[in-house]
């Protein structure tokens, strides 16, 4: 029987009820959602001028990936003439934290280099890594210098203490003072926990599944890997010292992308990444351009200006 004009608007509201509760959910789900999240500045450090990387590469990894990784870093400070938005555009929006820490608001290139590369395919500590084998990983990639941020990148057969409550890559420090040294982790979630660490380009482990979105540049570890380095990339140069922007407490806390998880475009909610864009030919879903043609899906970003969630699209 057809349904009266008087209950269609009942028939939409039903459908689209029946549509938010098959979304998927992601590692958003491990983290804890504030709404109007607001960090606050902590009188340290944050990371200014240029900041240096030495990357590890811990395992086997095909060259694909690492240029894909690298590709991200370098775009970080390279606009691309004519394509907007950009991985640069993004950056500028974490460089817009040095506001807040200068009595005159002063805001600077925060230049990300690449200065020490090695691989350790021998998995020299083994294949399941707990933090207490981060500093031996730590040094061999050690350099001199100030803003030196070791970046230890791990192949798809290690598994990361920690990676399956959600926390997809990390940034912390070790040691204190003049000694201080400073690590990002970003584990490869292609084969360990990838519904939670590799949405939205995987199904996620959590409730009915929809399709999850293709990879920007059709590798869905590689593409993972940049959304959790740009985590804690961000978070490393706003709270690397654990006394920078944050909300709750110190040793776990919401920072300048996990304060806005799930979010990669305008419209997002719970289990829907948001706007993005479609590359043509591939179906590639991402929302920024970086250098050599890549694309890049990347998350939401705290602006300090606005304190609110930030989405490039």
């Amino acid at each position: 029987m057809a349904s009266s004009p008087l209950n269609k608007p009942l028939l939409l509201l039903t459908i689209l009820s029946l549509f938010l509760l098959v979304l998927p959910l992601g590692s958003w789900a491990s983290q804890p959602v504030v709404n109007n999240p607001v960090l606050k500045y902590h009188n340290g450090p944050i990371l200014t001028g240029q900041v240096n990387l030495a990357i590890l590469w811990y395992g086997r990894f095909a060259r694909e990936t690492k240029n894909i990784l690298r590709d991200f870093i370098r775009s970080l400070n390279s606009p691309v003439p004519g394509l907007d938005p950009s991985v640069a555009s993004w950056w500028k929006t974490v460089e817009r934290y040095q506001a807040a820490t200068s009595p005159r608001g002063r805001v600077a290139p925060i230049k990300v280099k690449i200065v020490k590369q090695k691989t350790d395919k021998n998995y020299s500590v083994g294949k399941i890594l707990t933090q207490d084998f981060f500093l031996p990983l730590m040094d061999k990639v050690r350099g001199p210098g100030k803003n030196y941020v070791t970046v230890i990148f791990t192949a798809r057969d290690v598994s990361v203490a920690g990676t399956c409550m959600g926390r997809c890559s990390r940034h912390g420090v070790i040691g204190a003072g003049p000694a201080a040294r400073l690590y990002l982790v970003v584990g490869n979630p292609e084969t360990e926990c990838p519904g939670v660490c590799g949405w939205p380009f995987h199904r996620a482990d959590y409730g009915p599944q929809t399709l999850p979105l293709q990879p920007p540049n059709g590798n869905v570890g590689a593409d993972a890997m940049v959304v959790g380095l740009a985590s804690a990339l961000a978070g490393a140069v706003t709270n690397p010292y654990n006394n920078g922007f944050f909300q709750g407490p110190a040793m776990n806390p919401l920072e300048a992308v996990n304060a806005c998880p799930g979010m990669f475009g305008s419209g997002s909610f719970p289990g829907y990444a948001g706007k993005v864009l479609i590359a043509p030919g591939t179906g590639g879903c991402f929302n920024a351009h970086g250098l050599k043609g890549r694309k890049y899906l990347l998350p939401a970003l705290w602006n300090p200006d606005t304190r609110k969630c930030w989405t490039l699209l």
